[in-house]
């Protein structure tokens, strides 16, 4: 699509071989590109927002007939109705990828590539979704179907290509695949890990017990437990529910229905601050834009959610925050030249540990920790692990959300796997990795070992 250039290789569109520069010479060459991470401009309109790029004009200026009769064509062929005139940022997420569906199919490319379209789609909207691809395959396009969903995949292609670790496994006809094969195709080795031995923590008391909790469509009857002492993996694909899980939890989403009970009290966290304040803490999945503000010291960052704490009088204490900060610093082995530069300026490693770092100084009940080790070299990586099995040998909970299925089989004492919104099924040591990852497909059901 242009948004890379590859190094070596050769690529034909239609007979002809091409190289893209960038994504709009990818367009103009006939392929457009549906990204799984949403890429809109927020505060233009839908109508705007699909048409980018494409936009019908009369002279210099744009042609809003042409432009309202071409959005006209994309709803009678998504069957997504959306107001034109909204901005996207008033849009949920869902309706956001709607949008970039739309756009996508905008630009009557030849080669449409859509990376997992039907993520944060209702069941409902997903069957539209496969009705639109159906029809503009008919019509002569061609479809280059990015997906977890392996019943989409069945379902939609008529050739499949299984990837792993960047490298192409085989190629062959949908119909000579099954879930088993693709799952076996996928896998193609027996779980290996560096990982210290998992010990068991089910003689603890229970600290967290999550009821039934729902937040429609991404979040549906979810109950499960997390013992003192124990760490216990969300796990399953991106778009699953994992995360959405836990920002209810924290505060950070407001669940629909359920309890959440800690420590045998009922709590009701309606934000992330009050989240804290009640013994529940989370490293996010991005900490760049949820977690550190890069501008500001080490100091500031790693003080930040117990500010309040370490301020007299209303007035913040510049001695006792670097005081504190440099001891959080040496706990979690932050590597840095003083503590007043920037977080921006440290490795990806060494911003995690600063979030460590805080949650060290809130001594939290619960510890949720999304995407702890994306980004950061091997060595960060075993000193992550190794401050997670250091604080829950403390007796703290600990939540812990990865894409990576050998980091959750081989940190945590059970893993949960979340699969459109629900757990799927919930596995304890020795584990099986490939029943683990066939559930991350919705295939098996079972909550016990």
């Amino acid at each position: 699509a242009g948004v890379h250039t590859a190094d070596s290789g050769e690529i034909f569109v239609a007979g002809e071989a091409v190289t893209f520069k960038n994504p709009y010479e990818g367009i103009r060459g006939g392929v457009s590109m549906m990204a799984q991470e949403i890429m809109l401009v927020p505060e233009a309109s839908v109508e705007e927002n699909i048409l980018l790029g494409n936009i019908p004009r009369r002279g210099i200026f744009p042609n809003q007939k042409a432009m309202r009769r071409r959005y006209r064509e994309l709803v009678e062929l998504t069957e997504f109705d959306l107001d034109p005139q909204t901005k996207v940022s008033a849009l949920r997420v869902a309706d956001q990828q709607k949008v970039e569906i739309m756009r996508a199919l905008s630009q009557d490319a030849r080669l449409i590539i859509m990376d997992e379209p039907s993520a944060a789609l209702t069941t409902d909207e997903v069957e539209r979704l496969h009705r639109s691809i159906r029809q503009i395959v008919a019509q002569g396009a061609t479809v280059l179907l990015i997906s977890h969903f392996l019943e989409e995949v069945l379902s939609l292609t008529d050739q499949v290509a299984i990837m792993r670790d960047g490298e192409l496994v085989r190629v062959g006809l949908t119909a000579e695949e099954s879930v088993d094969s693709l799952v076996a195709g996928m896998v193609g080795r027996s779980l290996e890990t560096e990982y210290a031995h998992v010990h068991r923590a089910a003689d603890r008391e229970i600290r967290l017990s999550v009821q039934d909790l729902s937040r429609p469509p991404v979040v549906n009857n979810v109950s499960f437990d997390v013992r003192a002492g124990e760490i216990v993996g969300l796990a399953g694909l991106i778009g699953s529910g994992r995360t959405e899980i836990a920002r209810c939890i924290f505060g950070a989403d407001r669940a629909q229905t359920g309890r959440i009970v800690l420590d045998g009290q009922e709590v009701t966290p309606r934000s992330p601050r009050a989240a804290i304040h009640q013994g529940i803490f989370m490293v996010p999945e991005s900490r760049k834009e949820q977690g550190l503000v890069l501008g500001s010291s080490i100091a500031d960052n790693l003080t930040l959610a117990s500010i309040t704490e370490l301020s007299r009088a209303g007035l913040t204490s510049g001695r006792r925050i670097k005081e504190t900060a440099r001891r959080l610093a040496e706990q979690v082995d932050l590597r840095f030249t003083s503590i007043g530069q920037s977080a921006g300026s440290l490795s990806g490693g060494n911003q995690q540990k600063i979030l460590f770092g805080r949650a060290i100084e809130v001594a939290p009940a619960l510890l949720i920790v999304d995407e702890p080790t994306r980004g950061v070299d091997i060595a960060a990586k075993r000193g992550i692990h190794a401050t997670l099995q250091a604080m829950a040998d403390e007796g703290l909970a600990v939540l812990f959300i990865s894409s990576e299925i050998d980091e959750v089989l081989g940190v945590c004492n059970r893993v949960l796997v979340v699969h459109r919104g629900r757990i799927q099924a919930e596995f304890e040591p020795p584990y099986d990795q490939e029943a683990v990852l066939a559930a991350f497909f919705g295939k098996g059901g079972t909550r016990s070992a």
